[in-house]
């Protein structure tokens, strides 16, 4: 294993909501950033960089700079990371090498989203950038992913009752987080089967549902978590990998570069499957974790249905994962939905997860995917010892 390169050691989160009322996006990501620079023990004037994703509507263009200015920063790095549901996970490893080429020394990373509940803002990336792909509304959720899906249980005989087990598994952990916006709601297979069909042949409780937030996670190098005296979360590996944007320029429908990513920062930290104590895999439709897990080497092509059977995801079972309740089960708030996996590895591995507390997390594997399976990025993150 190697030595860490850089440690998370603050986390903010906010409870998430299904809408909003008055409020902004920069507003919740400016209470996210508050939490987590408190919790890792700094102060404002502390922060000398920012990472955040691309936002729609409010700040379109200049984005670091405006959630700069927001947030009263005046950072020595600061930029944005567009990888759809991949951005938190490479923010990590962004902050981590900010960090270690000197351009900073605390690296604020930060999104989340409003959500009015009537008068949504029509936003510019619906534009029709290809000919066919994103007219007709296959560039990202709901119909390529069912896409994805359809050819898995064409491919390989996947059952939609394997697809739902994974949604109520998702709901199961929710359970055990009074934060998860499905918390007190668990769900069976014949409920996610009998739920409305969105885009055959995924059902509403297999997709997540958009949901107003904000995270944020303060990365420094580990000489100052050490000097800080704080419990962090160690950056040992990451990976990551582009390989199309619509799916009809995808080199695979059953698997993607999530494949690869993960594979390199396995590599990078020095460790193997069998050091893993718990997973965060990025959820967004029931298949993606499914592919996730064949990907990830756990099981072979086609295979993820079959195993379901035989293994456990909750926080005392033999594979934790989503402990939070994922996507599927905690939320989606806009780039805080991806960035939830992040914050719960770190509250794992720093034992402070309560109720749903995994007794051995090891390490931790956190994930991220981009629409259509198209942008990948993974980290491996370690406790400290």
């Amino acid at each position: 294993m190697r030595a860490p390169l850089a440690t998370i050691v603050g986390i903010g989160e906010l409870t998430p909501r299904r809408s909003t009322t008055g409020e902004s996006s920069l507003g919740l990501m400016a209470e996210a950033a508050a939490l987590a620079v408190a919790d890792a023990g700094l102060g404002h004037d502390d922060v000398d960089g920012l990472l955040v994703g691309q936002q729609y509507g409010e700040m379109p263009m200049h984005v670091p700079a405006s959630v700069a200015e927001y947030l009263g920063l005046h950072p020595t790095m600061a930029n944005v990371v567009d990888l759809g549901g991949a951005s938190a996970a490479g923010m990590v490893w962004r902050a981590a090498a900010a960090i270690r080429a000197g351009m900073c020394e605390v690296v604020l990373c930060v999104g989340g989203a409003a959500r009015p509940a009537t008068g949504f803002p029509k936003s510019s990336y619906r534009a029709p950038i290809r000919e066919y792909d994103v007219p007709f509304g296959a560039s990202g959720a709901n119909t390529t992913y069912a896409m994805i899906a359809q050819a898995h249980m064409d491919t390989y005989g996947t059952t939609a009752e394997e697809l739902a087990e994974i949604a109520v598994r998702a709901r199961a952990n929710a359970q055990l987080n009074p934060a998860a916006i499905f918390h007190g709601t668990p769900i069976t297979v014949d409920d996610v089967l009998d739920s409305p069909m969105v885009s055959a042949p995924i059902h509403m409780l297999e997709a997540v549902m958009e949901a107003a937030g904000a995270s944020a996670f303060v990365v420094v190098s580990p000489e100052r978590a050490t000097s800080l005296g704080r419990a962090g979360a160690h950056l040992l590996g990451a990976g990551e990998k582009v390989t199309h944007r619509a799916l009809s320029g995808a080199p695979a429908i059953t698997t993607g570069p999530l494949k690869d990513a993960m594979a390199r920062a396995m590599a990078q930290a020095g460790v193997g499957l069998a050091d893993l104590g718990n997973y965060q895999l990025y959820d967004c439709y029931t298949i993606v974790v499914g592919v996730t897990l064949e990907d990830l080497g756990v099981v072979g092509p086609g295979k993820f249905g079959p195993w379901l059977a035989d293994h456990d995801f909750s926080p005392t079972g033999d594979f934790p994962l989503n402990t939070h309740g994922g996507q599927l089960g905690f939320s989606q708030c806009g780039l805080a939905g991806p960035m939830s996996h992040v914050v719960e590895a770190v509250r794992q591995l720093r034992g402070e997860a309560g109720e749903r507390q995994v007794p051995d997390p090891r390490l931790s594997m956190v994930t991220g995917n981009g629409a259509t399976l198209s942008e990948a990025a993974a980290v491996v993150l370690g406790g400290t010892p």
